[in-house]
């Protein structure tokens, strides 16, 4: 369902040992909002809910709300180095729009809530 790169799971798994926190798992997930109408949302949790999918990317737990799962499917998560920093960057399928920052979309399906673009 969603396909993390190896360089994405490494950076990932060196945020996740500087918690120090063993129960820490990455959530990834969409909520309504952003200038085309949903919102990607990833970032570490302890806690789920019934509503949760369990997944498993090269040995990490993955966690994602049944809600999000139709907006996510086939979604690719990469790590990208650029000079001295670096991002992770997200190939959503799914997006048939994209607000020119990239941080959010709108599917062929789904227009979310779109909210005034702050760029």
């Amino acid at each position: 369902m969603i396909t993390i790169s190896e360089l994405a799971i490494e950076k990932i798994k060196e945020m996740l040992e500087q918690e120090e926190n063993p129960n820490m798992f990455l959530r990834v997930g969409v909520r309504p909002g952003g200038c085309s109408g949903f919102s990607y949302g990833m970032g570490f949790d302890d806690e789920e809910t019934g509503d949760d999918v369990h997944l498993e990317s090269h040995g990490m737990k993955v966690v994602v709300d049944k809600e999000s799962i139709p907006h996510l499917t086939g979604l690719e998560i990469d790590y990208k180095e650029s000079g001295m920093s670096g991002g992770f960057t997200i190939e959503n399928p799914n997006a048939v729009a994209t607000c020119g920052c990239g941080s959010s979309f709108r599917t062929a399906v789904a227009e979310g809530k779109a909210e005034k673009c702050d760029d």
